[in-house]
């Protein structure tokens, strides 16, 4: 074992313990799981064992219920009644098991479990059905046979992500039609957007089934299963694999800090115990979500979560996961209505140490089947370690999420004037990071666009983003909000840790927020969807946006600004000017709404300079005050050192370039 992450950081001295003793109650769970002999990854395949399997001379259908007196399978093959000869037969250790005649099963069709216990019964979709599909007269959903031809995969994909440039993005409201989007739509129709801008990650959301459209994937029922509304599990591959062709990695939004409630198609009393997969009592309800909490200390759990996240890598070949509701995981209070201003709070026994040991064997087990995986966490409170190593004491992960910026961006908006943004702070937050983790930072994800919210380019133009973003006149309200959002976007990036993430759409100010079809608005699929439409119009200003988010990324890519670390150089609160450095690259911020610059110098590192991005380029829809020609050379006086002398306008953002010392 490394040193641990606690001697990089003296105020976790107090804590040294505590984060020993996790460490060792993983070594110790890892160990009865491999006996010392073999990877962690072999010992989980719950997928290989349960649900329904061809055989040469037929089928076996395999499900773990202990507390059922009997199980059978019904449907179109038995006229959806219990037969005897589709009753499963009672296996060791609360397993069931029946073999079927090569005859009995066709493709395509659907089956449920009719599960009976003492004092009761219900029909129920197996755990680890691989295909669900939802009626639409009845709404009822039923486990489909699925045997088609395997798919054979075209291309390899063998990078590491160092620093992620993410896209994240909703299958079904990928289109600019009034319905739920497909797999194969998004691959011909979006896949080519995300490449054109420089995108090398794709983050997918709502894969896993989840009954209710509405919950954007966040409420799952079967964890093994594709959502089938987007379309075939072939389908999902061949969009991975176009992906991969294409040199970008695909990661899963991956749900596994807590389970829906519905009995028909989900886990929730499964065998007719509340708490099969769940923690039992108060511990195993998520009262906000409206939700059940797994159960991360019994084995069978572990089995079934860790076998999972090996069955998306080895099935579909994703190349890691955002592990969603870490925050949720850790603490037995879930975190709700705490503010973690102090370490203490990460040790005082409010944390649920069996999740925290689940965490860290999934970072194991993903990175034994797949070096080159990715994993992020999405944790509010901060928790040291999280992205620590494992040999280091850490918990695993490869990348947290810097979730207080897009917080604090919001703040700025709505609580300040634009006069009173104090560049200093504004530096200090987004530059805040633990310096032994790798970070992914953002201005906005799908979080900050749900429906009561609005994105920040809706945030910034108000009304005036139904009536003026054409290009046939000035409006002083879109010439801000356009400046703001190039601006906010180019700081966020450039000073981001490891890595940068955008939400589908919102990198060229799609308009209004995001609400799913529910009874609240009479079904409406008006807000689940991107109106591309927008952004291809020559006669509006939004394809401005997106050909700058195209030039940022080709920037941030070219001049690979995450080799070396953001260094203040000029925190300008009186005149909101910031300058900053990051390797041989020099990012001068203009934030004054009305004042600009001339001659505004500060010390650098000597040598000829050249600009590579600015954010008022007429390209961009800008004013186009800065000669891009124009080349910038050091001075050297008697009384200072060597200073670089520009010209900083007003609302706009300045990247220039060492040419040579």
């Amino acid at each position: 074992m490394r040193d641990s992450f606690a001697d990089k950081d003296p105020l976790l001295e107090p804590f040294r313990f505590t984060i020993r003793r996790r460490y060792e109650n993983f070594i110790l769970r890892e160990v009865g799981f491999t006996e010392a002999k073999r990877p962690l990854t072999d010992a989980f395949n719950s997928y290989l064992y349960y649900g329904l399997h061809r055989l040469e001379n037929g089928w076996v259908f395999r499900e773990w219920a202990p507390h059922a007196t009997a199980i059978y399978l019904i449907g179109d093959f038995s006229g959806w009644q219990k037969q005897e000869k589709f009753r499963l037969q009672p296996a060791e250790h609360g397993n069931w098991e029946l073999f079927i005649d090569p005859g009995e099963l066709k493709h395509g069709m659907k089956y449920r479990l009719l599960t009976e216990w003492n004092g009761g019964g219900g029909e129920r979709l197996p755990s680890h059905v691989r295909r669900a599909v939802q009626d639409e007269q009845s709404k009822v959903f039923s486990a489909e046979v699925w045997d088609p031809e395997p798919y054979r995969w075209e291309h390899e994909f063998r990078k590491k992500l160092k620093n992620p440039l993410i896209y994240e993005a909703h299958i079904g409201m990928s289109t600019e039609r009034c319905r739920v989007s497909s797999f194969e739509e998004f691959r011909q129709e979006v896949l080519p957007r995300i490449d054109a801008l420089g995108y090398n990650t794709i983050q997918l959301m709502g894969i896993q089934e989840h009954p209710y459209y509405g919950s954007f994937g966040y409420q799952v029922a079967n964890f093994f299963a594709v959502s089938s509304r987007f379309g075939t599990p072939e389908e999902l591959k061949r969009l991975i694999d176009d992906a991969h062709g294409r040199g970008i990695a695909v990661v899963m939004d991956l749900v596994h800090s807590h389970a829906v409630k519905n009995e028909a198609e989900g886990l929730s009393r499964f065998d007719g115990a509340p708490d099969l997969y769940f923690y039992p009592g108060e511990r195993g309800e998520h009262k906000l979500w409206n939700s059940y909490c797994f159960d991360y200390g019994k084995n069978e759990v572990l089995n079934f979560l860790l076998s999972n996240c090996k069955y998306w890598l080895e099935e579909f070949r994703f190349d890691g996961f955002r592990f969603d509701g870490i925050t949720s995981m850790l603490y037995w209070d879930h975190g709700l209505g705490r503010d973690f201003t102090e370490y203490k709070y990460y040790y005082d026994g409010n944390q649920d140490e069996n999740a925290i040991i689940y965490l860290t064997l999934a970072n194991r087990l993903i990175h034994q089947v797949n070096k080159n995986a990715v994993t992020i966490a999405e944790d509010m409170s901060g928790m040291p370690g999280l992205a620590a190593p494992i040999e280091e004491e850490g918990i695993g992960f490869d990348f947290r999420m810097s979730m207080g910026v897009p917080d604090y961006w919001i703040k700025l908006i709505e609580d300040q004037k634009d006069e009173e943004w104090h560049v200093g702070e504004l530096f200090y937050q987004l530059t805040n990071k633990r310096e032994d983790e790798h970070t992914i930072s953002y201005a906005e994800s799908h979080d900050q666009a749900m429906v009561g919210d609005k994105t920040i380019f809706f945030r910034l133009l108000d009304k005036e983003i139904y009536t003026s973003m054409h290009v046939f006149g000035r409006n002083m309200i879109v010439d801000r909000g356009m400046a703001l959002h190039k601006m906010i976007r180019l700081l966020t990036i450039t000073t981001a840790g490891d890595g940068y993430l955008n939400f589908m759409g919102n990198e060229w100010g799609h308009p209004e927020w995001i609400d799913f079809p529910r009874e609240g608005n009479g079904w409406s699929y008006q807000h689940a969807r991107r109106l591309w439409s927008l952004a291809g119009d020559t006669n509006l200003r939004y394809r401005f946006l997106n050909e700058f988010d195209r030039a940022m990324l080709n920037m941030v890519t070219k001049e690979r600004i995450f080799k070396e670390r953001p260094v203040a150089m000029v925190r300008d609160n009186e005149r909101q000017a910031l300058v900053f450095s990051r390797g041989n690259l020099v990012l001068a911020f203009n934030f004054h709404p009305q004042q600009s610059y001339t001659g505004y110098r500060f010390e650098t590192i000597p040598g000829r300079y050249r600009g590579i991005l600015d954010t008022d380029s007429t390209e961009f829809d800008g004013f186009g005050r800065i000669d891009a020609q124009t080349e910038y050379f050091t001075q050297y006086g008697k009384s200072e050192e060597n200073t670089l002398s520009i010209y900083l306008p007003a609302r706009s953002a300045l990247v220039l370039k060492l040419q040579e010392n």
